[in-house]
C-alpha cells in the first residue's frame, strides 16, 4: 500500500514505476519494484538521518 501511495504522491517513484511497467508489461511487477525501492530509500534515510528530499 505504501508503494502505491508514493506512486502516485512523488514524481520519482511515478516515473520509475511507468519505466518498469513499460520494459516488464506487468504492473504487479512494476509495484514490487516501487515497494523495494521504497524500502532502500527509507533504509538509507534512517542510516544517514537525513529528510526524504
Amino acid at each position: 500500500m505504501a508503494a502505491l501511495g508514493a506512486i502516485r504522491a512523488n514524481q520519482r517513484f511515478k516515473d520509475f514505476y511507468s519505466g518498469i511497467a513499460q520494459r516488464s508489461g506487468s504492473k504487479k511487477v512494476a509495484i514490487i519494484a516501487v515497494a523495494r525501492k521504497l524500502v532502500t530509500v527509507l533504509n538509507a534515510m534512517l542510516r544517514d538521518g537525513k529528510a526524504f528530499a
